[in-house]
Parts: C-alpha cells; structure tokens; sequence
C-alpha cells in the first residue's frame, strides 16, 4: 500500500511538473496591426517568437511599412518560438502598371521591376498564332487602379503541344458568339449557354424635317437609328477580361439579342 501511494504521488507531481512545463512555454500572440515592422520585431522577440514579413499589399488606410494583417490572430496561444506571419502595407497604389501584351516574357519582367511590380507565376496557353514566349494577356490588365498586390500575372503564349496550365481570361467583347466560343473550346475553357440580353438602342440625334403645312401630310422621316451592339455579339463576360481561368473552369457570357 506504501508503495502504491509513493507511486500515486509521484506521477501526480510528474503531471504538474509537465503542465508547469507547458503552459510556461505557451504565450499569447501580441495584436501586431498598424506597428511598424521594427516595432512588431521587438514585440515577438520578448516573447521569443520569430516574425515573418510574407506578403505586401497596397492600401490607402493603412501607411506603407505598417502591418495589415497577421496570422496567428491577436490573443492565440501558441507555444514560444512559433512563427507570426504578417503582411505589410505599401501604402497607396502610386505606380502605373505597364503594359506587357506582345511583349517577350523577359522583356515583360523587365519592364514589370522597372516600375516596381512583381512578375508573378506566369501560365502558358498554346498558341500558334504567336511565337512562344510571348505575352498574350495579363492580370491586372494596363493602367488598373486600385490593385491589390504589386505584381502582374502573365499568359504566356506556349507551342501547340505544350499543356496549358491555366489562361487568363481574354477581352471577348464585340465579338461574335461562336468566334468567342471558339476561341474557348481551343484552350479547353468549358462555357455556359449564353445569356441573351436586349441591348437599349440609343438616341441618335439628327436633321429634324419640319411638317408641311397639310395636316394630312406624312410625318417627318426619322433619322437612321444604330444598336450599341449587333445581335448576336458578346456584350458582358465572366470572369472579366484579365483574371485568371483554371483549365476546367466554366464560363458566362452574355450576348446582345
């Protein structure tokens, strides 16, 4: 009995000391949103947590070299020498995003750090209609405002028997429905029915013909009328022009009635 009690006491002071142990090791993640990055170092290293700076975004809310956001969340308990991956703000958007279609991808990075931007993982479509390596598309297209991050997703023009490893979505306005459709059905983009849309025919001003003095005269001719868009063509398109598509990914257009 002796010995049992003896055991008893102490794997109840094994299990204490191991909790001790533990919740020693656990701290509270610090909100680290709106410091600096040299602020937010010195918050987790007297902590003894390792801060991680793996993403840059812009913001008009936020000043550049502040932190957005961060993971762990503020108040997670997490054990001591847990990574806090945060993201900083690169402040407004005040660089112009150039415009990279036709270009040669080298040539297009080139031009992508000249202005500051990133090039970022770029996607390949077979393409006979242009030499290999050029720039078919790009998202955010030239001249965006308001982006989110600084870098620009490529499509990439690839020989015909290469694999396509995504496409970012064309500009198929204005375009016939079976030209559009075609143009999908030879990237292997699956698409929707069509939506068919009436089309408000604007005003279109002209040379009024003043009545003749019988009033059983004819009245005046109207002045020729055009629709905005012709029947049959792509009047709206999802995803937009620019955004990047996942080969498998099914698409809508609308089409003017």
């Amino acid at each position: 009995m002796l010995f049992a009690a003896l055991v008893l006491v102490a794997l109840a002071s094994a299990v204490l000391t191991m909790q001790f142990a533990i919740h020693g090791a656990e701290v509270h993640v610090p909100n680290l949103r709106g410091m600096t990055i040299a602020e937010a170092h010195s918050q987790t290293a007297g902590l003894r947590l390792n801060l991680e700076v793996d993403n840059h975004y812009y913001s008009s809310e936020v000043a550049a070299g502040h932190i957005l956001t961060q993971s762990p969340a503020p108040n997670s308990v997490v054990r001591r020498d847990w990574h806090v991956r945060v993201a900083d703000s690169l402040g407004p958007q005040k660089v112009e995003v150039p415009n990279t279609v036709g270009l040669q991808e080298r040539v297009a990075g080139l031009n992508l750090r000249h202005s500051s931007l990133e090039e970022g993982t770029p996607s390949q479509l077979p393409w006979s209609a242009s030499d290999p390596g050029t720039v078919l598309a790009q998202d955010p297209q030239a001249k965006a405002q308001g982006i989110e991050k600084p870098s620009v997703n490529l499509l990439v023009a690839a020989p015909d028997d290469a694999h396509a490893d995504g496409f970012v979505m064309p500009d198929l306005s204005g375009l016939p429905i079976l030209t559009a459709q075609a143009l999908l059905t030879h990237v292997g983009i699956k698409f929707d029915a069509p939506k068919f849309q009436d089309v408000p025919i604007p005003s279109v001003s002209g040379t009024v013909v003043p009545l003749p003095a019988s009033p059983t005269a004819a009245p005046p001719v109207p002045a020729p009328i055009h629709p905005s868009a012709p029947p049959g063509a792509v009047i709206a398109q999802s995803p937009p022009a620019g955004f990047k598509v996942d080969v498998g990914s099914t698409v809508s257009l609308t089409v003017a009635k």
